[in-house]
């Protein structure tokens, strides 16, 4: 008897890499419930750093998609880890999982031991996602609060490195070779001043005070 066909697919984004659900784990659970199913795995598909917001971001996700509209492999079932890593847009999730039953495809979650093919496990998906996608919004708002706590410590919470300034573990110093009033280039005094107003919040130049004060009379 012919072995049904299957398709797994993997995601991580860097805050999954953190909570432990490394590419190479996700690919070894699938590999390991495959063989254990005895299904053929013949297409594997990763997205590696993308957000599970909107499968938009996702090519490899919209590649396995287009592969299972054109029936060219025949599979019975898309394997995932986690319905996290399937997606965290509950929307997109709930559209995708309609595709899937379009095709005679079923979504298996591993580790959660949901299958799309019971009336049980399709219940439990639609209401898993939309917990993933509030859990997805909590991650954000975490996220941005630890930022703002580190402005409000005086510390630098990230991105760019600021003119005048370079970066030594994680923290911002003072470059003493680069004169913020000599290099920084001549704009209207308005944005000039925004640009100050900013440096001063991030308790970065704590000297720009008389630089605001010279340019505000020029």
């Amino acid at each position: 008897m012919a072995k049904k066909k299957c398709y797994i697919y993997t995601r991580v984004s860097t805050a999954a890499q953190i909570e432990g659900y490394s590419l190479e784990a996700q690919q070894e659970k699938l590999h390991q419930y495959a063989e254990y199913k005895g299904l053929k795995i013949v297409g594997e598909y990763c997205d590696a750093g993308k957000s599970g917001k909107s499968i938009k971001g996702r090519p490899s996700f919209m590649k396995m998609f287009d592969d299972i509209s054109s029936e060219k492999d025949d599979i019975s079932y898309v394997l995932v880890f986690k319905l996290s890593r399937f997606g965290r847009n509950a929307a997109d999730i709930l559209k995708s999982l309609q595709l899937l039953t379009d095709y005679d495809v079923d979504l298996v979650c591993v580790e959660e031991a949901i299958d799309s093919s019971t009336q049980g496990g399709r219940l439990t998906l639609a209401i898993l996602s939309a917990v993933a996608e509030i859990e997805r919004e909590n991650i954000n708002v975490q996220f941005m609060a630890g930022r703002m706590q580190k402005v409000l410590d005086g510390g630098w919470p990230g991105g760019p490195v600021p003119f005048g300034y370079q970066k030594d573990n994680q923290e911002l110093f003072i470059n003493e070779e680069a004169d913020p009033k000599k290099h920084v280039p001549k704009c209207p005094k308005e944005k000039e001043l925004a640009i100050i107003d900013a440096l001063k919040a991030f308790r970065m130049l704590e000297d720009t005070v008389e630089y605001r004060e010279e340019a505000a009379d020029e």
